[in-house]
């Protein structure tokens, strides 16, 4: 079985910030003893002492000083990790580019995108209502809504809805 290489981190680092077992335990909110199993096994795999243990204060080794700075930036990096996802999952924000063809634009889309806007007031939308072809990248846009076949194979396409054409005389 796979041991769980990141197990005890969170605790030796946190040892190492608190100076103490105890002042770890109650920053994690966990008991002392479930701390010093953690460091102890983490000790055990890396088959060096990361602490110096006394009754009223704990120190960092050579080796553990220099392992306390990596598993901090360790930590910094999860968290931004973290951050990052979940950034993805909340609602949208920023900016918004996009192009569409007048008539369906005026009629369709903008109501659409005013309702949405509403719902998410972080978010801006900078709509370009044209009916020429416009290079997405170039324009600096970010999507296009278009009526018709895609012109360019480069470009990713979903239909959003059926057209049928009628010719009445």
């Amino acid at each position: 079985m796979l041991e769980n290489r990141w197990e005890g981190i969170d605790e030796f680092v946190a040892v190492a910030e608190c100076n103490q077992f105890t002042a770890a335990a109650e920053r994690l909110g966990v008991s002392s003893s479930h701390i010093s199993r953690q460091v102890a096994r983490l000790e055990e795999r890396l088959q060096t002492r990361l602490l110096y243990r006394s009754t009223r204060k704990v120190t960092l080794t050579e080796a553990g000083q220099t392992f306390l700075q990596h598993c901090q930036r360790l930590q910094d990096g999860r968290e931004e990790a973290l951050r990052a996802v979940g950034d993805l999952t909340s609602e949208p924000k920023g900016m918004l580019r996009m192009t569409c063809a007048v008539a369906y634009g005026e009629r369709f889309i903008v109501p659409l995108v005013t309702r949405f806007m509403a719902l998410y007031p972080q978010l801006r939308v900078d709509i370009e209502l044209t009916n020429r072809p416009l290079d997405l990248v170039h324009e600096g846009l970010d999507l296009a809504i278009r009526l018709g076949r895609l012109q360019d194979s480069r470009m990713v396409a979903s239909r959003l809805a059926p057209r049928r054409m009628y010719l009445c005389a």
